[in-house]
């Protein structure tokens, strides 16, 4: 099916392999507006992913450019995450032809200034609210050389979306961003679209797990922090078997799991097991300690996996809080966990989920949407 229309999308890096969460949202989209008939060129910056034939499957085209990293990234007046971004190859790419432009991310916004000069439809797809971000992972970094990093680029960035042009087409991946985006920065045009999910069905599994489960990227210091206090704060005080699955966990994290006998390191699990150590848990126990964006994550937990466990800034504004069991502090974790741990996974709480998430999440309904806003 081609019906003509054709956009192009730019992306912050290669969204092959949707391997985390910047990319999942992406890839999926590529896939379900292909599903519609768009004719996509996608530009993406390479910087150690490499060239994946996989996109050329939903691309009419795919161009991939080099990221400028270090100094010549820099600049006084762009935040690091632009400014490594502004590739000219890219404004000369984009300027051949006048089809519309949607941006991935506030780092992809580099030559925003003149396509809206050359009287060409752009659009910003929030990944989350970059300067509450980066604010966010200032207050968590201990080097001291990341966490000036991370401040300055807060700040830039305040400063930067702040001076988005008022009418800017904003499209965000949570309802808490996009109000976030209308009230602080003054972008009237600012709607809430889901992030688009590699999860077609609900495929949790009744009874009882055998264990409580938290996963994700360690590498990342927000998953590091959660991880550590869950380790520390939560399940030393009621001793149930904890598993911790993801990535690169760093040694400080692994010395402090090792001192606590009910707890499990699964470090860099492959797809298949952490599928299966997801869909076998008990309980799900995935608390934020960032308030912007959504939580891949929780969304992979609520399809295939039983009980949830979160704290507001987790599910806050996505729609999925009637699926989850809310915490506020590290004493109601560990008695929402030891109370869910002995109690079944009902068909009930399975027909919920089937009921909610599908409203929400729905690749296709969600593609149509964003066609009908770009045409």
């Amino acid at each position: 099916m081609n019906n003509g229309k054709k956009l192009h999308i730019i992306s912050h890096d290669v969204p092959w392999p949707a391997d985390y969460g910047g990319v999942v949202d992406l890839f999926y989209k590529l896939k379900a507006l292909h599903a519609e008939g768009i004719s996509i060129k996608l530009h993406c910056f390479e910087y150690g992913r490499g060239f994946q034939p996989e996109l050329d499957k939903y691309c009419e085209e795919v161009n991939y450019y080099k990221r400028f990293r270090g100094w010549q990234g820099l600049s006084l007046n762009m935040p690091y995450i632009v400014k490594s971004r502004n590739n000219p190859l890219l404004l000369e790419n984009l300027l051949k032809d006048e089809h519309p432009v949607l941006m991935e991310g506030i780092h992809c916004t580099a030559f925003l200034k003149p396509l809206l000069a050359a009287g060409r439809k752009v659009f910003l797809r929030l990944h989350n609210v970059e300067s509450l971000y980066y604010s966010q992972l200032f207050q968590r970094e201990r080097n001291l050389f990341r966490k000036i990093y991370f401040l300055n680029e807060s700040i830039f960035l305040q400063s930067y979306e702040k001076k988005l042009p008022a009418n800017l087409p904003v499209i965000a991946v949570s309802a808490n961003d996009a109000v976030y985006y209308k009230m602080e920065f003054d972008k009237t045009d600012t709607r809430y679209l889901p992030v688009f999910i590699p999860h077609t069905e609900i495929k949790c599994r009744e009874g009882l797990g055998t264990y409580c489960l938290y996963h994700g990227n360690l590498s990342v210091a927000e998953n590091e922090k959660a991880a550590a206090w869950l380790t520390e704060k939560v399940f030393s005080l009621n001793g149930l078997p904890f598993f911790i699955a993801g990535k690169n966990p760093t040694k400080r994290l692994i010395s402090k799991i090792q001192k606590h006998k009910n707890c499990t390191l699964v470090a860099n699990p492959d797809d298949e097991q952490l599928d299966e150590l997801i869909a076998s848990a008990q309980v799900h126990v995935l608390p934020s300690f960032n308030t912007t964006g959504v939580k891949l994550k929780l969304i992979n937990a609520l399809y295939n996996g039983r009980h949830c466990v979160v704290n507001d800034a987790a599910v806050q504004g996505t729609g999925m809080e009637p699926a989850c069991h809310i915490g506020t502090n590290a004493a109601s974790f560990a008695s929402l966990t030891a109370q869910l741990y002995r109690q079944l996974f009902s068909e009930e709480e399975i027909v919920l989920r089937k009921n909610l998430l599908p409203q929400i999440f729905d690749n296709r309904k969600n593609a149509r949407r964003l066609i009908q806003w770009i045409w």
